[in-house]
């Protein structure tokens, strides 16, 4: 007879963390280093947003199905935490696999690992551990598994917190998920449910407001996003933004390179950019450990027609790596790759030799797209005229207005 989902459990519980068995003196040190790991890794608690959205683009999704990520926010104690408030996440993935439980169940043990070429995102093996940031249980709901974890050690016998599973009994219930999701659509497969943490309310719901649409730019997957807020049965939208359309593909065969339309639908506006993705060989002088087996760099540039959308005072990121980083480069286009990023996501790390042969590329990359956009709009306005605050990317704008201009086609003004 096939092992139940909770059969799954008890047994990793037993055999992997010994709970009912001798203990092991070695639980303490793994438990101190899962510590220190989730308190240091990142500097903002906006990261746990990151990792959570970097993992539903990872995530297998059912065909037909258009993959979205939805975030309620509750201020109901469904996990009778005594929770001032609770984090519901809902992804319509494939759901969790054995594979899935035993990776969470571990550290640095990422069911990605090895599967770059294949178009994962996501590569520190932390992920979901990042969620400790703002509650100290967790719960997983998804393919008949109810479980969560505790940041505090589970037994005397145990000594160890934030990767042992608990088989959840009462709360939350699949009725009070239900009724916060509402009942008028069916749960999707897989349920986060986060009691935060009383300090990490307010930081909470200030990122939610600050998410920028422009996140589901590069995602090959996600489509949708939206954010809402659940207080006394009723529910407010926060946030909501999705791709509407995809348009105008076209293939360069000759330069390994596409052009194709994005819109996107956020703030009850339409913003338009046109996206220019081109291939280039990985030269052996900027292999890396942890890239050494893939052989081409995929470049993507986005050029927004319009005005970009601005959240506040801030000015919209200027670099991804799938998801944004912090780094405002004065460009008027978004630049993308598989950058190295440094452990707080909020930069590239810009002397990684992987890193420089990418950057090299967005020249060659903007010559040609800037080639094409000419027969479309006011390409100069594309142009990055002003000096970047990064040594290296002014190295990158400089060459693009040297290329650009042995072309022959900018005024002498510029």
């Amino acid at each position: 007879m096939a092992e139940s989902a909770k059969q799954h459990i008890d047994r990793i519980r037993k055999t992997k963390f010994s709970i009912g068995g001798a203990y092991n003196p070695l639980t303490e040190d793994l438990h101190q280093a899962l510590k220190n790991l989730s308190a240091e890794l990142y500097s903002k608690d906006v990261h746990f947003l990151m990792e959570l959205i970097q993992n539903a683009e990872d995530n297998e999704y059912p065909e037909g199905v258009d993959p979205s990520l939805e975030f309620i926010l509750t201020y109901e104690d469904i996990t009778a935490t005594e929770a001032p408030a609770t984090l519901l996440i809902f992804n319509n993935e494939t759901g969790f696999s054995k594979k899935n439980i035993e990776s969470i169940c571990s550290v640095g043990r990422s069911t990605k690992n090895g599967n770059r070429k294949r178009g994962y995102i996501g590569e520190k093996g932390i992920g979901f551990k990042s969620v400790f940031l703002i509650t100290s249980q967790p719960y997983i709901f998804s393919n008949g598994y109810r479980i969560c974890f505790n940041e505090a050690p589970c037994s005397r016998n145990c000594n160890i917190g934030y990767i042992v599973p608990q088989w959840v009994e009462q709360h939350p219930s699949l009725v009070d998920i239900q009724r916060i999701y509402g009942f008028g659509s069916a749960l999707p497969t897989t349920t986060i449910i986060l009691p935060l943490k009383s300090d990490k309310v307010k930081p909470v719901k200030e990122q939610f407001s600050n998410v920028h649409p422009e996140v589901l730019l590069f995602l090959s997957k996600i489509k949708r996003l939206s954010i809402r807020e659940h207080y006394q049965d009723k529910v407010r939208t926060v946030n909501s933004f999705r791709i509407v359309s995809e348009t105008n593909f076209v293939s360069r065969k000759s330069i390994d390179a596409e052009s194709y339309m994005i819109h996107l639908s956020a703030c009850g506006k339409t913003f338009s950019y046109y996206m220019w993705r081109q291939k280039f060989p990985v030269k052996d002088e900027n292999r890396v450990g942890r890239r050494s087996e893939v052989e081409e760099f995929f470049i993507t540039l986005a050029f927004p027609f319009g005005d970009r959308l601005v959240l506040g005072n801030s000015s919209p990121p200027g670099i991804y790596a799938f998801l944004p980083t912090e780094m405002v480069t004065n460009f008027p286009f978004i630049i993308q790759g598989d950058f190295i990023l440094a452990s707080s996501r909020e930069t590239i790390v810009l002397d990684d030799m992987w890193n420089q042969g990418i950057l090299s590329c967005v020249p060659s990359a903007f010559v040609n797209a800037f080639t094409s956009l000419m027969k479309k709009t006011d390409a100069f306005s594309f142009l990055p005229v002003k000096e970047s605050n990064y040594e290296e990317l002014n190295d990158v704008r400089e060459s693009i207005m040297e290329r650009v201009l042995a072309e022959g086609n900018v005024p002498s003004r510029l």
